[in-house]
């Protein structure tokens, strides 16, 4: 699997990353922003992708030999319950390495965007540094028609 992953980044052109475990949560996987930025569009052509990315609770159930097992994830993205916000996929991560980072696609002043924040410095920060950088382009945009 973790080859396929690093073959896929390769085809769509993210040159300096590389992955080491699927999880996402070993300090061996490295990528750029540049690189997360194509990451975050090509996943996005994918519905599946998007649903999973977008919902902000969901559940799997399996059934073993023995019982049923369920598992409940909750999206840690609180800008996906706002109002404000039109979010195509989203993707929070924490590793002591790389600190709290969110990749996300959403449509800013009726165009498709991507941001991506690494490293942010509080918890709740990068759903603050989100928030500016949509109303910085959205400010810009009114000024540029205006």
């Amino acid at each position: 699997f973790v080859a396929a992953m690093n073959q896929k980044s390769a085809e769509i052109g993210m040159s300096n990353s590389r992955f080491v475990d699927a999880t996402g949560l070993h300090h061996g996987n490295v990528s750029t922003a540049e690189d997360l930025a194509k990451l975050t569009d090509a996943a996005h052509h994918y519905a599946v992708i998007r649903e999973y990315t977008t919902s902000d609770y969901f559940r799997i159930e399996s059934e073993g030999k023995r019982r049923r097992h369920a598992l409940a994830f909750v999206n840690s993205n609180r800008l996906l319950k706002s109002r404000q916000w039109e979010i195509g996929l989203s993707k929070t991560g924490y590793i002591s390495e790389a600190g709290r980072c969110l990749v996300m696609q959403a449509i800013i002043g009726d165009k498709p965007m991507i941001i991506i924040l690494l490293d942010s410095w509080g918890k709740l920060s990068r759903i603050g540094d989100a928030n500016r950088i949509k109303r910085w382009i959205e400010a810009d945009a009114m000024h540029v028609r205006g």
